[in-house]
């Protein structure tokens, strides 16, 4: 779903971090978290060279649940209620896919079921999953 970037790679998304403030307005793009470092965070499937139309800026918290390093929180993710309405494709594929895994919780499934996408933004939701059955 999310992919770890290579020294050169990560690199290149390092250089995007001004771009990705400005954006994001220095607030994590999922839970809305200020004041804390954020760090960018690629959504598959990646563009050949990192690309902020393909990156998510994030906080430490969101980025250790998404990694697996730490459970999934289903208190720290009610911030997909604003986060799937997002105008920016990456945080809206990020917090539809991160809402397919809380879907076991009420909450989640009810906002995922309400939940309206844009052709291309469903099509990116579900092209991991695509490429990962077709291996």
């Amino acid at each position: 779903m999310y992919q770890h970037a290579s020294h050169q790679r990560q690199q290149t998304l390092n250089a995007l971090g001004k771009s990705l403030t400005r954006r994001s307005h220095a607030r994590c793009e999922l839970c809305q978290a200020q004041g804390q470092k954020l760090s960018p965070l690629e959504v598959l499937p990646l563009p050949e060279t990192p690309d902020i139309d393909h990156t998510l800026f994030l906080c430490q918290t969101c980025i250790d649940q998404i990694r697996g390093r730490t459970p999934l929180s289903p208190n720290h993710w009610h911030c997909l209620s604003t986060a799937i309405w997002s105008q920016i494709p990456p945080v809206q594929v990020a917090a539809v896919r991160l809402l397919k895994k809380l879907h076991h919780l009420d909450w989640a499934r009810e906002l995922e079921e309400d939940l309206y996408l844009e052709e291309h933004i469903s099509d990116w939701v579900d092209a991991v999953d695509k490429a990962s059955t077709m291996k």
